[in-house]
């Protein structure tokens, strides 16, 4: 027999009766805003734009009040009990309901509440402050503050469960400096959480276990403490809890683990925990829940920057089991993001395992990856023959599913998940031997990619672009593929932004674009940037968007006579711009570029040579030190190489006007500081230092 239909009130039904004169009627309405709202954006959302946090707040304030008068009035506990358990429901994983309950006041009422004779009230309300806390926007408490101090060891040294629960997340939530860890640590906090990890129950073991990673996080002094012989055994406790039977417990000592390694790395060496750890945090994947959602996190944290551990995870099969996850669909969009995010972390180091990621049995090149670190190569490199690559008609079926399988990523509905996988393919492509096999500069990539240009997410943007930077490079003859897209004329667009990482991230992926491309390509690029503009970027108030704007102009000039004119358009707007900001630059890095771009114009003619004589010396008087010896007594060995080479290309002997800028380089002191580099730490710079003394030599310097 079909059971009987049992027809839910509306919200603002509901409403009306928050304010019912009957005890009975309000107390049932609040019960059943609460069961509504549970687990239920829409309707949260729905009551929320009604105005039922305010009315249940007021209630919540009204019944404090009438405790004051009446201490043993049922309906008064059954008041503050059903609109505390109401507002914790609010605020319950949603932001916008911790908004509201912190807009409507309640935040002060439920604290005084904590001190209320009725166990099931305070039980009500540490849940709710609870709920609160989970969020980022709850209040935050200054710990070097002793009231604070006293206020949080009051709460976890209550026997409530809920109440030292609550203790443990205001840690969480709040604690944020390395004065208050230590501050924490001084009160004997640690010690007490210490305690509940051993001697608590589920609740307070996980929320023991969060915030001890709070207070460990990138402070190895307190992690010194914390596991000296004072304590006990800590770490053996947390090591046990990465074993135990509910998967939240094993997660969450998974990560406290985690940032006890980060932050001290002499802790946790042996290589049966790590192992361990990866084979946890991969298993704890197949949890249906949040637990899943948040492993493929810890699995990043624990590898990234890490060889040693990234090899144990490729032999732990990791990147199949990432895999097998994504072809199963339907993920959680947290899930998908994380997931990406560790193929990522898995491919930022090793060729072997960007191999296994593209299921391709290839022979590559074994040199430098000048890609994973994405500073300038230098002007002088010659492109390399690459060995033609041949595959299978398996291989290639393998690779175009993986191309899919991140092309569809990157049109997901969700930001976080496009920035993921704008960023595994950043990591995938940092690799000489792929780009020289040209697998990514097609339209499968190069698409999607570049409609990304255009994503209302500065975080997406900056991750294509990112993502770019490195696919751009292609060693092959396919960049007019990223041309017909409209990508290089988006990048110039971009160059405009007002986000300054935006402009940067543009900088740097047309830099790369034009690194020892053909002429055309190069003059195109220059067509679309203008003088003007690329000249205005140099003097960006950025110091990064300097840096990849002088990087760029070193790139447009490598080549060809013809190429170096382009520092010389509209009355040589650029090339005053790279001397106005070398005299006055923030950082090395700004140097290093701009003297690399000198250098560059350096290697044309006479007229471009004698351009950077006169650049450098326009601004230098009897009071003022040259920028060129600054930078050649600089503690940066590439910016004195990169000064000392342009030296070199200025008094190259089979030029006319040599000896006469050699004779103006030993008046301004520059000579004899360069032969006081004769025995200079770094290699490149004492070969340059070599090369000036022996031309300096062939015109009877002594």
């Amino acid at each position: 027999m079909p059971s009987a239909t049992v027809n839910k009130p509306r919200p603002s039904e509901l409403l009306s009766r928050l304010t019912s004169a009957e005890p009975e009627v309000k107390v049932r309405a609040l019960r059943e805003v609460k069961n509504q709202i549970i687990g239920n954006r829409t309707k949260k959302l729905s009551f929320l734009k009604l105005g039922a946090v305010p009315a249940v707040a007021g209630i919540l304030a009204d019944s404090i009040d009438d405790v004051t008068e009446n201490n043993n009035c049922n309906n008064t506990n059954n008041f503050l009990v059903q609109s505390a358990a109401a507002l914790g429901s609010f605020a319950c994983g949603f932001d916008a309901g911790v908004q509201a309950v912190l807009d409507a006041g309640a935040f002060p009422n439920l604290l005084r509440l904590l001190a209320n004779p009725n166990e099931k009230v305070v039980d009500a309300v540490a849940r709710a402050l609870r709920m609160i806390y989970q969020s980022k926007l709850a209040p935050k408490y200054d710990f070097l503050q002793q009231k604070n101090m006293e206020f949080l060891i009051s709460l976890l040294n209550s026997e409530k469960e809920t109440v030292s629960g609550l203790g443990a997340s205001i840690i969480t939530r709040s604690c944020e400096t390395n004065l208050e860890q230590k501050a924490l640590f001084d009160a004997g906090i640690l010690r007490k959480l210490n305690s509940l990890l051993e001697g608590g129950s589920l609740s307070q073991r996980d929320a023991s276990l969060e915030s001890l990673a709070t207070v460990f996080r990138n402070n190895p002094e307190v992690i010194s403490k914390f596991a000296g012989p004072d304590i006990g055994r800590p770490l053996s406790s947390i090591i046990d809890l990465a074993k135990d039977r509910y998967p939240r417990t094993r997660l969450l000592a998974c990560m406290c683990l985690i940032v006890i390694r980060n932050a001290s790395p002499h802790f946790l060496q042996d290589i049966g925990i790590k192992t361990k750890l990866i084979h946890i945090l991969l298993e704890l994947l197949d949890d249906p829940g949040q637990v899943g959602d948040e492993a493929p996190f810890a699995f990043s944290s624990l590898i990234a920057q890490k060889e040693d551990l990234q090899k144990l995870a490729l032999e732990a099969n990791a990147i199949d089991k990432f895999h097998h996850h994504i072809k199963k669909g339907s993920l959680h969009p947290r899930r998908y993001e994380g997931i990406l995010l560790a193929l990522a972390d898995m491919c930022s180091k090793l060729e072997s395992c960007r191999t296994k990621f593209l299921s391709l049995q290839v022979c590559f090149f074994s040199g430098t990856n000048y890609l994973a670190q994405p500073n300038q190569v230098k002007p002088w490199s010659h492109s390399r023959l690459w060995p033609p690559m041949v595959f299978t008609q398996q291989q290639s079926l393998s690779l175009l599913q993986v191309l899919n399988l991140v092309a569809d990523a990157l049109t997901d509905y969700n930001a976080g998940v496009r920035a993921a996988a704008c960023i595994c393919l950043k990591s995938v492509t940092r690799s000489i031997k792929n780009l020289s096999a040209g697998y990514f500069m097609n339209e499968t990539i190069v698409i999607p990619l570049v409609q990304l240009f255009l994503d209302p997410s500065t975080s997406v943007q900056v991750a294509a672009l990112g993502a770019t930077s490195n696919i751009v490079v292609d060693f092959t003859t396919h960049k007019s593929i990223f041309v017909q897209c409209g990508g290089m004329k988006q990048l110039v667009q971009l160059a405009k932004s007002m986000e300054s990482s935006v402009r940067s991230n543009a900088l740097w992926a047309l830099k790369n674009f034009v690194f020892q491309a053909d002429n055309r390509l190069k003059e195109g690029v220059f067509s679309e940037l203008t003088a003007s503009l690329l000249s205005s970027l140099i003097r960006d108030p950025e110091p990064s968007v300097q840096e990849q704007a002088l990087a760029l102009v070193r790139n447009l000039v490598d080549g060809c006579i013809n190429l170096i004119e382009f520092v010389f358009a509209e009355d040589g707007l650029i090339l005053g711009a790279i001397g106005r900001q070398l005299q006055c630059a923030s950082k090395a890095e700004i140097g290093i570029q701009g003297m690399y771009a000198l250098c560059n114009v350096a290697s044309g003619n006479e007229f471009h040579r004698e351009a950077v004589m006169q650049l450098l010396f326009t601004q230098m008087g009897d009071k003022n030190q040259s920028f060129v010896v600054k930078f050649l007594q600089s503690n940066d060995s590439q910016l004195r190489t990169a000064t000392v080479w342009t030296i070199v290309n200025l008094t190259c002997p089979s030029s006319p006007g040599a000896p006469c800028r050699l004779e103006k380089l030993r008046n301004a002191g520059i000579v004899s500081q360069i032969k006081n580099m004769v025995n200079d730490p770094c290699v490149d710079v004492k070969l340059r230092v070599r090369t000036v003394l022996e031309q300096s030599m062939a015109f009877g310097d002594n």
